[in-house]
């Protein structure tokens, strides 16, 4: 089984393909989890746990 597809293979057994699509959305996702981590230690340092 491959990880990555390139647009032009001819395969079935892959887990993303290399498209705008799975860029985009592999760009969103990295944004929202760095986004709740920033939340969370402001939210640390706020209430002064850290």
């Amino acid at each position: 089984m491959k990880f990555v597809k390139e647009e032009d293979e001819q395969r079935r057994d892959y887990i993303f393909q290399k498209n705008t699509k799975t860029k985009f959305g592999t760009k969103f996702i990295v944004l929202i989890l760095i986004l709740l981590v920033i939340g969370v230690v402001a939210s640390g340092v706020f209430f002064e746990l850290f």
